[in-house]
């Protein structure tokens, strides 16, 4: 079971949420800026997901090389 590689991708998964939730709520809450917010929040979520990319990297080559 590649355990390191799933921990990696369930905290971009957790990240991912946070900031749909955070993003949703704020929309709600200031739907003015609607159209702003939510593209500050895919903004963020593009980063979230580039941030992962050498995390995830490192814990797939841990997971193979120590089985």
């Amino acid at each position: 079971m590649p355990k390191r590689t799933l921990i990696e991708l369930f905290f971009i998964g957790t990240g991912l949420a946070a900031t749909v939730a955070i993003v949703s709520v704020a929309a709600w809450a200031y739907p003015l800026a609607r159209r702003e917010i939510e593209v500050s929040g895919w903004v963020i979520a593009v980063i979230i997901l580039l941030i992962g990319i050498g995390p995830i990297r490192r814990a797939w080559r841990q997971d193979r090389t120590h089985g």
